[in-house]
């Protein structure tokens, strides 16, 4: 049962660090536009589906990167926010170089936009930050055996019915 309940906690630090992750990509590519724009406050509905999109390009990017460096983590009881922290930066990485086209010929990436990279990279460190502080506390404790139980103290001799 506990590992049944694990899952859902990383499924869970999963969704907040894709969303945290999200957020972060949406308002820090549009932040320059907001500035040129000089039109005021933005419809709240706009930016509620700009984050929903953000939210489900981060998740569906970020699902099988992110899921490798959970089960290694798991596997090898890593519970360090550093770690989470850099893993979460390798899993944005990959999000944007999953992106930029990729010449096997020449063997590079053509079109990198640095400040996009930052952003992508940036993005998946705090996200790495928010799976930790959600899930990655307790990474590979659902292993451990539940603590014995005590038996319970001895009734008092005065109490058995029977005692004489």
């Amino acid at each position: 049962m506990s590992l049944i309940g694990r899952l859902v906690v990383i499924f869970i630090g999963f969704l907040a660090a894709c969303f945290v992750g999200g957020m972060i990509v949406v308002v820090a590519l549009l932040f320059p536009e907001f500035a040129d724009l000089g039109a005021g406050p933005v419809d709240q509905g706009t930016i509620d589906i700009l984050l929903g999109f953000g939210f489900i390009f981060v998740s569906g990017f970020a699902l099988v990167p992110a899921a490798v460096i959970v089960a290694i983590t798991e596997a090898l009881y890593i519970r360090s926010a550093l770690a989470y922290a850099v893993g979460g930066g390798v899993v944005g990485l990959a999000c944007y170089l999953g992106l930029v086209p990729f010449h096997s010929d020449t063997l590079q990436f053509e079109g990198i936009v640095r400040r996009h990279l930052e952003i992508m990279t940036g993005a998946g460190i705090v996200a790495g930050v928010v799976y930790w502080l959600i899930a990655g506390r307790n990474a590979g404790a659902w292993r451990n055996p539940p603590p014995a139980r005590q038996p319970p103290p001895p009734l008092p001799s005065n109490s058995r019915p029977d005692a004489r």
